[in-house]
């Protein structure tokens, strides 16, 4: 699994409706990436956990996912990758 956010995401809650979506510290702080090597890690990922307008384009720019994949809370692109 492969859990990714923008950084400034990184310890926020964000609330849509009765959607309350928390960016965990705990799941998504690690190391930081480029976008070169996102796409790189996506690649090799079975599963993907995508969070920001960063994270969720590259994986749009690489066609693992398509716009309709994306779930929109508060404004902020989230979007889960399984590969079968």
């Amino acid at each position: 699994m492969l859990a990714c956010c923008d950084k400034e995401l990184v310890g926020k809650t964000l609330c849509d409706g009765e959607i309350i979506f928390e960016v965990r510290e705990r799941f998504y702080k690690g190391f930081p990436v480029t976008e070169k090597k996102l796409s790189g890690l996506l690649k090799n990922s079975q599963n993907a956990n995508l969070v920001g307008k960063k994270a969720v384009g590259v994986a749009l720019k690489q066609g693992l996912i398509t716009q309709s994949s994306i779930r929109l809370i508060q404004d902020v692109p989230h979007v889960q990758i399984f590969k079968i």
